[in-house]
């Protein structure tokens, strides 16, 4: 409910507390921000280790997994076990071994995030807090393609997939990533990386569902000379309509097309590959006629060795994206981005990696006037550059202390130039244990939804922009990682975040129009913990926790409408644990059980949820799974049970339910 200082009188603030709920309802619908929301025999074939190869699914140790290579903490590949971050890895095994086929199933897998099914399409992921279906203090890359939108910088999930056979790992960073990645990269960065081309020569072709969902897909990777290598697939998926919380018809189904390609080739020491993707889909919403969504992609980059363990790499991408629904809206975004990085080594004690990119945003978004809640964007279309420079230095103080000095100048299209500097500082102390601490800045740069929205009642401005300025985080970090013994492996982070110009809704000297403004401040502060036991050679489990505090209070003089349920919604707690387990007769069974707290707006219960896989090799080529997602009840909140009118983005309450289904996976 609205509260006023200006002592104008409390009837007309409550009467206009209740006006703002329902405009903003209309005016952040679900439609418009939908636009905007001992084992002899192993159970699976490795794609990694060529055709027909049998998969030894707990392959990896835990000392081999400590040195996975990621490259999202310095931009340059060093192993996990020496990244001074709060960094979690999703391995291709840990895809396939899930049988997940959507990014936001997927990504459940990393303890480090937040995730949450709001309907059959869109998901809410977060790190650290300020979740919802549009989060936007969370960077997602797709093979360095970043995939936030200008016009809410959160992701639209259900248009970002990446069939799961052709992920190599994701690398989640909880905690900013600023100096190297930029704006946005506030909360934490979510990398993904696909496979190279050829890494498994042949075709393959996986058929599945249930009574939920159903999905195919068929790819053939290839070679086309010495060194050259191609892989085209081509994917479809279909997820029925949900239900909400009184059982009625959610009409959140979705229908998904897509295709693409990618070619790698190693040229002498140089390597360039070339991928793009093509995609359309149809999802329902419960008031209107469908929502379209289609677009296109291309990557292409070069990576060249510069002698002394250096490192060149330029890459350019497009990117085209259209969502409509017919007599609402139609956005169409096109984006052009160019970006350049050279590592290289100063003398025995200096690693530095130093680059810069630019990127244009080309974006249109005529909205169909609706009287008498007339929204739409000033202007309607807008076309944007973003330039950056950026350097980072770790610096070897002793063979066992370094120093990793960074920063990145950002030119935004709103505010200008925006200085992100970080500084970490690790200690190696044994081989296998990493201390480090972090201080870093970052910004959440301001949007279209937050400048150049405008909504009237009548001929009223009732809603608008325009002053809207960055929010601003300072985060401090301590982290520890380790191998106790040769069988597991643990890592714990604390983190304490100060929040400074949080959007908020403000009054216009105590009237309209109301303004997305920066009245709220404040302060997080929790821990993660992850680890992994090797209980047998065939057996392995791995479990995580988190806890979150969130203390945010509005500035002196704000208006204090609507109170600080704008800034997410997010469980005090959660926590999770897996089995993975190979058994004799090419049998895998995994077991995932996860334990998600209440949350406060929109109120949803805390819930406990059972996942389980069975996987069968008949042979070298043929492989069944049977997957059953949310065992313990038929179904469960996970984003409310009712509307967030108040969160930018929410959708309507929609159940999460159990599913079971059954997939099969040839190799030709």
């Amino acid at each position: 409910m609205a509260r006023r200082r200006d002592g104008v009188g409390r009837r007309w603030s409550l009467r206009l507390g209740r006006r703002l709920a329902v405009s903003t309802a209309l005016a952040l619908s679900p439609a418009l921000l939908a636009a905007a929301t001992a084992a002899p025999t192993r159970a699976a074939m490795d794609a990694g280790q060529g055709r027909g190869e049998l998969m030894n699914l707990a392959s990896l140790s835990i000392e081999e997994l400590a040195n996975v290579e990621v490259s999202s903490v310095s931009k340059s590949a060093q192993p996990l076990s020496e990244a001074p971050a709060a960094i979690y890895v999703i391995t291709h095994e840990d895809v396939m071994r899930s049988g997940a086929t959507e990014l936001g199933d997927i990504l459940r897998l990393a303890p480090n995030l937040q995730v949450a099914r709001i309907t059959a399409a869109v998901y809410g992921v977060s790190s650290r807090g300020f979740n919802s279906a549009a989060a936007e203090k969370l960077l997602v890359l797709i093979d360095g393609r970043s995939v936030y939108t200008p016009f809410s910088h959160g992701v639209f999930w259900n248009a970002q997939h990446v069939p799961p056979e052709d992920i190599e790992r994701i690398e989640v960073i909880s905690g900013p990533g600023a100096s190297l990645w930029g704006a946005n990269a506030v909360n934490g960065v979510i990398n993904i990386v696909t496979r190279r081309s050829g890494e498994a020569e042949g075709g393959t072709l996986r058929v599945g569902g249930g009574a939920v969902e159903r999905r195919a897909s068929l790819q053939y990777d290839g070679r086309l000379a010495e060194g050259l290598t191609y892989r085209v697939y081509a994917d479809v998926g279909d997820h029925d309509d949900g239900v909400t919380a009184t059982g009625a018809d959610a009409r959140d189904g979705w229908r998904r097309r897509q295709g693409g390609f990618r070619l790698d080739w190693a040229a002498g020491t140089d390597l360039v590959t070339l991928e793009g993707d093509a995609y359309r889909g149809f999802e329902h919403l419960p008031a209107s006629p469908d929502q379209k969504v289609s677009g296109h992609n291309l990557v292409a980059r070069w990576t060249h060795p510069t002698g002394g363990g250096g490192t060149l790499q330029v890459q350019a991408y497009y990117d085209h994206l259209e969502r409509s629904v017919p007599g609402q809206f139609n956005n169409r975004l096109d984006t052009y981005d160019l970006d350049v990085q050279h590592s290289f080594t100063l003398g025995s004690r200096q690693e530095i990696v130093w680059g810069g990119g630019y990127r244009v945003t080309d974006d249109d978004f005529p909205v169909v006037p609706a009287p008498p809640n007339i929204q739409f964007f000033d202007p309607v279309g807008r076309r944007q550059t973003l330039g950056n420079l950026f350097v980072q230095d770790a610096i070897a103080l002793t063979p066992a202390l370094k120093l990793t000095l960074g920063l990145k100048v950002e030119d935004d299209p709103y505010t200008g130039r925006e200085p992100l500097p970080s500084a970490r500082l690790s200690w190696k102390a044994s081989d296998d244990t990493l201390v480090w601490a972090a201080v870093s800045r970052a910004v959440r740069a301001p949007s279209r939804l937050d400048r150049d929205f405008v909504q009237l009642l009548g001929s009223t401005p009732f809603l608008t922009g325009r002053i809207f300025r960055p929010e601003k985080l300072v985060a401090y970090e301590l982290g520890y990682r380790a191998q106790p013994t040769a069988r597991s492996s643990i890592s714990i982070s604390t983190f304490y975040n100060v929040y400074d110009d949080l959007r908020s809704f403000e009054l216009t000297n105590g009237g309209l129009p109301i303004l997305f403004a920066n009245g709220m401040e404040g302060e997080t502060y929790g821990f993660e913990a992850w680890g992994g036991y090797q209980a047998a050679d065939w057996w392995r489990l791995s479990g995580g926790y988190s806890r979150l505090h969130k203390d945010l209070n509005f500035k002196p003089g704000s208006s204090r409408l609507t109170g600080t349920d704008i800034a997410g919604n997010d469980p005090a707690y959660q926590a999770s644990l897996r089995s993975m387990m190979d058994l004799s007769h090419g049998v895998a069974v995994d077991v995932d059980l996860r334990r998600i707290g209440a949350l406060p707006a929109p109120a949803s219960p805390a819930y406990t949820e059972l996942g389980a896989r069975v996987r069968w090799a008949l042979s070298r080529s043929l492989e069944l799974a049977v997957t059953g997602e949310n065992l313990l009840r038929p179904r469960h909140p996970e984003f409310g049970r009712a509307g967030g009118a108040l969160q930018i983005g929410t959708a309507s309450g929609v159940e999460t339910g159990r599913s079971i289904s059954v997939d099969a996976q040839w190799r030709f």
